[in-house]
């Protein structure tokens, strides 16, 4: 066993990826000798050149168009978009062009799309927001969330593989933490399996990316006060595992979706509609969201952490769920 930041571990699979396949290529705004913004490309250009560690102009709209193009020639590209904000720069090119070409044209798309959602470091309301949201409802893109080192490290693994194109979420928090892995880097791990990260029997916590991380230490508070919470870690939005979490809502009763994003139009509320349409007969008590609120996330730290949802609000919430 090692331990292991969860910058590193991506750095480290990007590498064995780009050995293992000369189709793969990566690409993005000072990805190369920079290392990229947050340092996940650090070094790879003096092992693999600037064929396939490419530095791009400052266009995500152009980068993502090149990305589609050599896609359907048959590389296998992986765009780092330095913040997930940017991405809406991008939006007509993912949306209408490369989540079509399969059902419209029979032509395979294996484009990753690297971003970093989330607030928690005082950027601000263009460099802190989480848009999964925007992507969720379009057939043909598959959205990925892990929450840790070693699915990030097999997430990305498949997705780098897939022939689809795949949104990559790396939540700006989560690279300086540190995980136990082992010292190889661990298999692919396949699209759509949910992970059942803590067992409980009192009451359901839904959640993917960092939130996955207040989740669990929320469920450590509770178990201080008698309360044991099933953190449900999805792993991917889309395919979504929407029985492992129906199956623990009917297990509990009780149901916590947490996410990052403003509440209104959120994830979570698509999730919790699924759960009342096949579970409702066994739910106690009505499914709750946490969210952030309906607003843009400020660069102030006291008025951001306002903004994001946090361990003592969850805390809170699934004791009024079960004491109640």
């Amino acid at each position: 066993m090692r331990t292991i930041t969860f910058t590193q571990i991506l750095r480290e699979t990007l590498a064995a990826e780009l050995r293992r396949d000369p189709s793969v290529f990566l690409m993005g705004e000072d990805i190369g000798v920079y290392g990229g913004s947050f340092g996940v490309t650090r070094g790879l250009i003096d092992e693999f050149g600037p064929s396939r560690v490419r530095d791009t102009p400052i266009s995500e709209q152009a980068l993502t168009g090149v990305a589609i193009g050599a896609a359907v020639a048959g590389q296998r590209p992986v765009i780092e978009i330095m913040f997930m904000d940017f991405i809406t720069l991008a939006v007509d090119q993912l949306v209408n062009m490369a989540a079509k070409l399969h059902p419209i044209y029979g032509r395979a798309c294996p484009l990753v799309v690297r971003t970093p959602p989330g607030g928690g470091r005082g950027y601000g309301a263009t460099h802190s927001q989480s848009l999964e949201r925007l992507f969720a409802g379009v057939p043909g893109i598959k959205i990925v969330a892990p929450s840790n080192a070693t699915d990030a490290s097999g997430l990305l693994q498949t997705a780098i593989r897939d022939n689809n194109p795949v949104l990559f979420l790396e939540h700006k928090l989560l690279y300086p933490q540190r995980f136990e892995c082992e010292d190889a880097l661990p298999q692919p791990i396949p699209f759509g399996a949910a992970k059942t990260v803590r067992e409980g029997t009192d009451v359901t916590i839904v959640a993917w990316s960092f939130m996955t991380h207040l989740a669990r230490q929320a469920a450590a508070a509770l178990a201080d006060g008698g309360i044991e919470a099933e953190i449900i870690d999805l792993l991917t939005l889309n395919p979504l595992d929407i029985a492992t979490v129906v199956e623990s809502a009917k297990r509990t009763g009780r149901v916590i979706i947490v996410e990052e994003g403003p509440k209104t139009g959120g994830f979570a509320a698509e999730i919790a509609a699924q759960v009342f349409e096949h579970a409702s007969d066994y739910l106690e008590k009505p499914i709750r969201r946490l969210a952030s609120p309906d607003f843009p996330v400020p660069s102030a730290k006291n008025l951001e952490a306002v903004c994001i949802p946090s361990v003592p609000e969850i805390v809170a919430l699934a004791r009024e769920l079960v004491e109640s």
